[in-house]
């Protein structure tokens, strides 16, 4: 099956860089799972113990180490997000990505859109 489509691509695109394309995907669909579980899971024990209040925007401001990595991920989700609106030349659409970020987190948006750049490319 493989083969079929390979011969069908032409000389463009050899086996090898198409197994690694594919394992590339895996990864990063992989991770994108991973991403949304692990930080779901953590946010859900939260709100479950705290609730969901002003509460919950002081827990990551609680101490310097807390707050450092706070910071390094917001700082970190608007890089990503002038990274994506200024590189659309493919079509991908930055707004579904930022809502992932949003919603979820940087450890999900990352990979799914690094996923959605390799199928386009693929």
């Amino acid at each position: 099956n493989t083969d079929r489509y390979l011969a069908r691509l032409g000389p463009t695109i050899d086996r090898e860089e198409y197994e690694n394309t594919i394992n590339l995907q895996t990864t990063y669909l992989t991770l994108t799972i991973l991403g949304a579980a692990v930080p779901i899971a953590f946010f859900a024990n939260f709100a479950s113990e705290n609730g969901l209040d002003l509460f919950f925007v002081a827990a990551l401001f609680v101490n310097g180490a807390g707050g450092g990595f706070t910071a390094d991920l917001l700082i970190s989700s608007f890089v990503f997000w002038i990274y994506m609106l200024f590189n659309q030349e493919d079509g991908s659409q930055p707004c579904v990505f930022i809502t992932f970020n949003l919603c979820i987190g940087l450890s999900c948006a990352l990979p799914v859109y690094l996923w959605a750049q390799t199928r386009a490319t693929s």
